[in-house]
Order: structure tokens, then sequence, then C-alpha cells
């Protein structure tokens, strides 16, 4: 079978990031692959690359051995990882790299981010992570609601997804219903999307734009290397860009773009507030931005996570 746009990436690969759990891959088991990519980052590793890439080389594994993607999707991403019922529980998730044609050796922090804490204990509190596609047709797909229902029903502590985009961390106080970014997901599929023709994902029913519910003055007096900044800024089809102070101000507007934007990263702080609201749940819901990483940093890396676990820290103890 011919390889998708993901998988022809891989003859482009340094051996270094391709091969490194290729006896993982050997063995046909996605979630024996992400407990190792965990291990080895919370060993010392910082880097997400080598689980984006080996995932690839078993879904050609699992063409020719037998299986499904969605098995090895499943559990190579977290998308099952479990709680304790006895603790607090923190749901945390990040993406995969993107911008691979710019730049083969593209990392993406919030993966960092995910697998660093993954299991991890924060003021008394279990965080289990996972980690989404960049992906067009699997958001089409329900793949966050799918996911984040089941964990919802676990009576969550807190719930924080993570992406790449700012030059400092951003609270997204405020996602867009529609997609308005040009660019490509990892498949280099575009949607036709615009700032001048915003789009709705298929069958995405729900207001223009959506609030948050994170403790965003705690998390954002959290100390370091990096400002923290509560995000407010959309843009409108009536007002263009503005700042609004509550949701309210926003009742009339349709979004071109959410205060994370109009790419995926907005629409998964939409699709995960529109769930909680759903389901009723009362724990805070939103979305962080990292600052963009050139390629691969790993002291930068690493001192972003050092950063949103003290985030997520700090929200714990308001």
């Amino acid at each position: 079978m011919t390889p998708n746009v993901e998988e022809a990436r891989l003859a482009r690969v340094p051996a270094a990031l391709r091969d490194r759990y290729d006896a993982v891959v050997a063995s046909g088991d996605g979630t024996l692959l992400w407990q190792t990519a965990v291990a080895d980052v919370q060993g010392g590793l910082f880097d997400d690359r080598p689980l984006y890439w080996a995932r690839l080389k078993l879904h050609q594994w699992q063409r020719e051995h037998g299986g499904t993607a969605a098995e090895t999707e499943s559990g190579s991403r977290g998308y099952h990882n479990g709680f304790p019922t006895d603790e607090p529980k923190v749901l945390l998730t990040g993406f995969d790299p993107f911008h691979l044609d710019r730049n083969i050796a593209q990392s993406n922090p919030s993966g960092v981010a995910a697998l660093a804490l993954d299991d991890t204990v924060v003021a008394g509190a279990r965080i289990r992570t996972a980690i989404f596609p960049v992906r067009f047709a699997d958001f089409d797909q329900r793949v966050v609601e799918l996911m984040l229902a089941r964990q919802f029903r676990q009576r969550l502590t807190l719930c924080l997804t993570v992406s790449m985009g700012r030059e400092d961390f951003d609270l997204e106080r405020f996602p867009g219903r529609r997609r308005s970014a040009e660019m490509p997901d990892n498949l280099n599929v575009r949607t036709g999307a615009s700032n001048s023709n915003p789009l709705v994902p298929p069958g995405l029913e729900g207001p223009e734009f959506l609030e948050f519910s994170l403790p965003a003055g705690a998390m954002a007096a959290v100390n370091g290397p990096r400002r923290v900044r509560d995000n407010r800024r959309v843009v409108s089809l009536q007002r263009g860009p503005l700042p609004p102070n509550s949701i309210a101000e926003l009742d009339n507007d349709t979004a071109i773009a959410g205060s994370g934007g109009g790419y995926l990263s907005n629409e998964i702080s939409y699709r995960s507030l529109l769930l909680r609201e759903r389901m009723g749940v009362s724990f805070p819901v939103g979305h962080l931005h990292t600052p963009v990483v050139d390629g691969y940093d790993k002291a930068m890396e690493r001192a972003m996570v050092d950063q949103i676990r003290s985030m997520v820290e700090a929200a714990l103890r308001r």
C-alpha cells in the first residue's frame, strides 16, 4: 500500500529520530510505544519526535501484519489512560509536531509536556495525558469529543489542552467556532477556510464564541522564564480584531478567529468547552498556547514543561 503524506516523510527523517523505537514497533503494541516514550522523556530525553515517527512506522507495520490503525492511534496517543479512583485528576493534552515540510526535525513542546507529565502527581492530583493528531479529518470525526468524554465522566479536577504557537504563554479565553487558518494539516489537507471565508467544521453546532473556565489569574501569576498572558483577543466578522471583557460582548458577533486563532489549537479549545457545557461538568477546562520552538531546543522545552507544571499547580491550589 502506498504510504500517506505523513508516512512518506519518514524517508527524510534523521535515523536517530526515526528508528529509536524500532524494537517496540516490531511488537505491534501501540500502548507499549506510548509507555516507552513516556519513560524515555521522564528519564531525561525531553523529545516528542521519536514517538511521532515511530507511530507512523507502527501504522505501516500493522498494515503488513494485521490489526487496525485505530488500535495504534488510541494506544500510542494515551487515549485510554486511566485514573486511580481515589485521587484528584488532571487531564492534559498536547499535539503532534507540525510544519514538517518546512522543517522535518520540528518538535512540539505541547507533546513534550504531555510525555513529561503523564502519571505524575502535582499538588496531590494525578496527571494523565494524551497527544492529538494535527489532522482535520480526525477532528471532523470527533476524536476530541470521543476521547475527552471518557475522561470527563471520571470527575476531573482540571482539563488543560496545550499546543504550540505564541511568543510567550497564552491562556486562550474566548475560542471561536470557525476555522480560518489557511495552512494545511499534517496530511497537507487545506479546508478552504480563510479570514474572508471562515468555515464551521462539519457538524459542529454551538455558539460563535465560548469562554474558558480556567483560574487565569492564578495561572498567569506563575513565575518563570516566559510571561503568561490571559489572552482575550478575537477577530469578529462584524468588528474585526477586539479584546472583549466578557463573553456577553460577543453575543452578536460571527467568529473569524477565537483567542486561540483559527486552526486546530483554537478548535480543541472550543470543542472541549462545548463538551464541558453539554455534559454539565463543573471542573475548569481551557487551552494554553506555548512559545514557538524553531525545530528543537531541549533546554527551552524543558523550561516550558517546568512552567506548565507550575501553572497546573497554581490552578489546583487557587
